[in-house]
């Protein structure tokens, strides 16, 4: 249960991060940030990213193995990157039409897929 924990806690920590790191240029398009300057930006992102430490924290304290979690701390990293990525690709696919998702960009996926082999091989 605790990996499934873990690995749900990395993905709503990932959803708030993509949404703090690239949200705002989504936002733009809303109108209402378009007058806020440089600063009032980053601390709309900071006050979302708070959310993602909220909980990445959980995350890697309840799946560290030394935590009585089943994840050492290559795995854990790993993951967290994997699911970086899946979440940064649904989020560009659904809220930037202009964005494409191509070929090497599969295949980049797939050698992540082989480190995840790699790093959880015994």
């Amino acid at each position: 249960m605790k990996s499934f924990a873990t690995i749900g806690l990395l993905i709503m920590s990932n959803i708030f991060m993509t949404f703090a790191w690239y949200g705002h240029l989504k936002f733009k398009e809303l109108g209402w940030i378009n007058n806020w300057g440089l600063p009032a930006v980053i601390l709309l992102s900071w006050g979302i990213a708070l959310f993602e430490y909220c909980f990445q924290v959980p995350a890697n304290r309840i799946g560290f193995h030394e935590n009585g979690g089943p994840f050492n701390l290559w795995q854990l990293k790993v993951l967290q990157e994997v699911i970086t990525l899946v979440v940064f690709t649904i989020f560009t696919t659904v809220l930037f039409k202009n964005e494409s998702f191509r070929w090497n960009h599969i295949v980049g996926f797939l050698f992540l897929v082989l480190a995840v082999y790699f790093i959880f091989k015994k």
